[in-house]
């Protein structure tokens, strides 16, 4: 299992459009993709549960992702999260 803590930037948090674009991402790759927050962990392929976060501005969340492409997804994941804030 890979791990990587992200800060979100945008206004939005993870919201609406970025969380549908997360969870898309999230779901192209094999890995199983866990986002934590306040030690409560999400699944981050289903939209439900990644707007359930109700991940804000400032928030701090942990990517968690484990199996075959692991490293790939955290990678691809986290470029797409700071990717909202640009």
């Amino acid at each position: 299992m890979k791990t990587m803590d992200i800060l979100l930037q945008n206004e939005t948090g993870l919201h609406a459009r970025p969380a549908s674009e997360f969870v898309k991402l999230a779901k192209s790759f094999e890995a199983k993709i866990t986002l934590v927050k306040d030690g409560k962990e999400y699944n981050g392929k289903s939209i439900l549960n990644v707007l359930g976060m109700g991940a804000g501005k400032g928030t701090k969340i942990e990517l968690r992702a484990e199996g075959e492409d692991e490293e790939t997804a955290l990678e691809k994941l986290s470029e797409l999260v700071k990717s909202f804030s640009e």
